[in-house]
């Protein structure tokens, strides 16, 4: 297999240098498949020389019959069949639930959809068809979307829903639980009853360490009418904030998006497509590219034998400038070609990883989420962990238990945690679980959670328990328990 052409340059302040083909194949390697659809049009159009192969081979056998001899003379062969999978990416580019057997459903689902969906409700139902539902709950999320209007607001009440469906009898605490599951859709915030839902949908995304986020979930919360009257003294005094910083708790609360689903019907659609397909086959788990994602090309044999050809033109000058662009865009054709090679590549190799340390996950739910980070699949693959940020960002797998971001698999491990083998993630929904199972009349206090998790060999502090049900929208003890009295 042919090597990188990196070259390490000796003394104090040592650095790669790359050909600006290997840059490119690096960008194309943070691409998500809609992008990467995008530009493989796009090369498709502006280069005579590519075509869309039906093998599975990257180049056609009357390509490979052209001689190593005539391929030295042609082609600059920059781009190796692999990259080097250690170079640290950033140092030398400045980027800016269903089985196997449902995927050609998936696929064809995509089809005929021709171009993405053009409305809120397409686009909704679109991803209901990618997500686990049981019949029931898959009927009643239909009711539910049904429900929601162009700018993503639920306007009907649960009730009227659970009327809607008649004899099929849903009851109102499983219709709020696909709610809240439709939720999380894409956009966020979609199926909200009002403005403040809404917005701590949104909140709800941050990262628990978000600065100021607890400020702005409180603001949303308590003082959202206040903030509509911009009396923002009595904000200051009622969350204890300086000027500077209910400042930037506005600022944070003006990101969110309040009518989140106008967006969609505003503008075509990016949708979500999964990029790798994941299946068990006789108690071992499959991984596999998505061939609508990962599309294969070739190069066109007849316009690559223009490069062997003599070409007539009377004017000679002109004559060995067209050679000269025949033979030019065969090496970019050759070069794209390899740099989509290593991104599939890459891509498979990384989600193997994943799924071999998350099968867990896979086999149970979130509980068994392991503890996982960039840098434990980095030193498995030999790769740079900043290669794998990029190869997990808007790259997706289609799991038995729904689509998930890769990114998603990475869960740090609480450091108070003397087993270690438990992930935030893991511990968020075993907390979630302790909740739902409560007696809603004496709720459990974050306190007594800590106790019952101790109990289970998790160590980990009040004001973390804290922080975790606020990320998931869950009330404090006493409210859980005015909420039932009321």
């Amino acid at each position: 297999m042919a090597k990188t052409n990196i070259n390490i340059i000796p003394g104090i302040n040592t650095r790669i240098v790359i050909t600006p083909q290997l840059q490119y194949a690096i960008r194309l390697l943070q691409l998500s498949s809609h992008e990467l659809r995008q530009e493989i049009q796009q090369t498709l159009d502006s280069n005579i020389m590519l075509e869309r192969s039906d093998d599975n081979e990257y180049e056609s056998a009357d390509d490979q019959d052209l001689s190593s001899e005539e391929k030295d003379e042609t082609l600059s062969d920059d781009i190796p069949q692999e990259l080097e999978i250690d170079t640290k990416w950033e140092d030398i580019y400045d980027g800016t639930p269903h089985d196997f057997s449902k995927r050609e459903e998936v696929n064809d689902f995509l089809a005929d959809q021709g171009s993405p969906p053009e409305t809120l409700q397409d686009y909704l139902q679109w991803q209901l068809e990618l997500t686990p539902f049981s019949d029931l709950d898959r009927l009643c999320a239909t009711a539910i979307i049904d429900a929601i209007d162009s700018d993503g607001y639920l306007r009907s009440s649960v009730e009227e829903i659970a009327q809607s469906l008649g004899e099929n009898a849903i009851s109102i605490e499983e219709i709020e639980t696909v709610l809240h599951r439709i939720q999380y859709f894409d956009p966020i915030g979609v199926g909200a009853r009002d403005l403040r839902e809404c917005l701590l949908l949104q909140l709800a995304q941050y990262d628990p360490d978000t600065l100021w986020l607890k400020k702005a979930k409180s603001l949303v919360q308590d003082y959202l009418e206040v903030l509509g009257t911009h009396d923002y003294a009595q904000l200051t005094k009622r969350l204890e904030l300086a000027r500077e910083d209910l400042r930037e708790v506005v600022k944070l609360i003006q990101s969110l998006n309040p009518t989140p689903g106008a967006k969609i019907e505003s503008s075509q659609t990016t949708y979500v497509v999964p990029d790798v397909f994941v299946k068990k086959v006789k108690d071992q788990w499959k991984v596999e590219l998505n061939t609508e994602t990962s599309p294969k090309l070739s190069i066109n044999a007849e316009y690559a034998r223009l490069t062997k050809q003599k070409l007539y033109n009377p004017n000679k000058e002109k004559g060995r400038e067209e050679k000269k662009c025949i033979k030019t865009l065969l090496q970019d054709a050759r070069v794209f070609i390899k740099s989509l090679e290593s991104r599939y590549d890459t891509l498979l190799k990384v989600a193997i990883c994943i799924v071999k340390r998350q099968s867990a996950f896979l086999e149970y739910g979130e509980e068994a989420m392991k503890p996982l980070v960039l840098n434990d699949i980095a030193e498995e693959l030999e790769m740079h962990e900043s290669t794998i940020s990029r190869v997990t960002t808007h790259k997706y797998i289609h799991t038995p238990r729904g689509l998930f971001e890769l990114k998603y698999f990475f869960s740090g491990q609480l450091n108070s945690n003397p087993r270690g083998e438990f992930s935030a993630t893991a511990i968020r929904a075993i907390i979630k679980k302790m909740i739902a199972a409560e007696n809603p009349v004496k709720p459990f206090s974050d306190n007594k959670i800590v106790t019952l998790l101790a109990e289970r060999g998790i160590k980990i502090a009040r004001r973390t328990i804290a922080k975790y049900r606020e990320a998931m929208l869950i009330p404090a003890s006493n409210e859980r328990k005015r909420l039932v009295e009321n």
